[in-house]
């Protein structure tokens, strides 16, 4: 039986952790739930599974359900706690599902505690890749991508991410505004956004598929993941979200992982590998398809996955400043304070603002996500 940490109990990709936990109860066991604040929902879930260790990050939401915790259950709030669950003795999985900044410091910790991780936050190898692949090195621990897209590269190596190749092709569906010409972008609302034509996600990644920073991030995370360089990673836009990812060997062949548009499939996966279990997943008719379609993903037409790029080239800490200022800016724009072309903006001017500096330890970071948030917050203040 594999025994849980799960860090974000409460979001979408969380409750689908605890899906795929109730379909096979004799194999998993979630031995602490963590919720940032979704007092309500987290309680339900406490009672569902009755974890040896509950946990609120939100110390006000805490004492909304302090005292109504099932007996047998340890309850406790604030960071600290929260960062506890993943090196309790009887976990031996950490699955990552947080958003944001947060998720590196959760991901440190339980490769510190000597955990695996399924990792389902883009932000950890995004701001902390320099530090995260030498920890797992070092204390010999498996990490597990769980994004579909890193999922598929990881099937498509037969689970060894050293595994030679030429080529990672990862797939985009596009999001809704691919066609979009600009006079059309700078009229777009949060609800335009936030209608995702493929995937259902949390307001963040949906808002990050739209402008397609979330490719961008994807890149960089591959770039980690697979021990390779950008020039061997090729983003293109796929509509149907059917080849969740390609790789290219060096005799020419391509294998592609291929399923209808779910991310039960890859949270499966990433539990259960290399064993391939019933999931609940829509089988697939290709015949019903028809046709798959394929077309570029111009560096240019997008300001934020080129600015992805672009950080990533320049190394250190520019691609956690990027990431702060990306939360900060999408934030501003599903509060009507900037408008969705201005995303780009904010992202670009606290880029320009980073210093540079090497990514030794996690303080630096911490410190370049703070500068990189408060530069995105008075561009937004000058702007709005």
């Amino acid at each position: 039986m594999k025994h849980i940490a799960l860090i974000g109990s409460t979001g979408s990709i969380g409750t689908q952790v605890l899906s795929v936990a109730r379909r096979y109860s004799d194999l998993f066991r979630i031995e602490a739930l963590v919720a940032h604040s979704s007092a309500e929902k987290f309680l339900e879930q406490v009672h569902a599974f009755r974890p040896a260790y509950a946990v609120l990050a939100d110390e006000r939401a805490a004492e909304r359900v302090r005292g109504e915790m099932p007996e047998g259950v340890r309850f406790a709030s604030g960071e600290e706690a929260a960062r506890e669950a993943v090196s309790l003795p009887n976990v031996d999985t950490a699955f990552v599902a947080a958003t944001g900044f947060a998720g590196l410091s959760y991901t440190l910790a339980a490769i510190g505690a000597g955990k695996d991780v399924a990792l389902a936050n883009k932000e950890t190898l995004v701001c902390g890749g320099e530090l995260v692949m030498p920890a797992i090195e070092r204390e010999k621990v498996d990490l597990m991508p769980v994004d579909s897209e890193h999922s598929a590269l990881w099937q498509c190596l037969q689970f060894d991410a050293r595994k030679p190749f030429r080529k990672l092709l990862i797939t985009a569906s596009g999001g809704p505004f691919y066609r979009a010409t600009e006079e059309q972008l700078r009229h777009v609302t949060p609800q335009d956004a936030l209608r995702h034509p493929t995937w259902y996600m949390g307001a963040k990644i949906t808002i990050d598929s739209a402008t397609l920073l979330n490719k961008g991030f994807e890149v960089i995370e591959a770039k980690w993941l697979y021990h390779t360089s950008l020039d061997k990673i090729e983003a293109i836009v796929h509509p149907e979200s059917i080849v969740h990812s390609m790789v290219e060997f060096e005799d020419g062949a391509v294998l592609a992982q291929m399923s209808c548009p779910t991310m039960e499939l890859p949270i499966q996966m990433a539990l259960t590998y290399p064993k391939r279990l019933p999931c609940a997943v829509k089988p697939l008719d290709l015949v019903s398809l028809g046709a798959l379609h394929f077309l570029p993903l111009e560096r240019k037409r997008f300001p934020c996955f080129d600015l992805a790029l672009t950080a990533s080239e320049y190394g250190d800490n520019y691609p956690c400043a990027l990431n702060a200022a990306g939360e900060v800016a999408v934030h501003g724009f599903l509060q009507g304070k900037i408008g969705f072309l201005q995303i780009a903006e904010a992202m670009e001017e606290a880029l320009s603002r980073t210093e540079r500096r090497q990514v030794t330890e996690y303080a630096v970071l911490a410190e370049t996500d703070r500068l990189a948030r408060k530069a995105a917050e008075e561009w937004i203040l000058c702007n709005c």
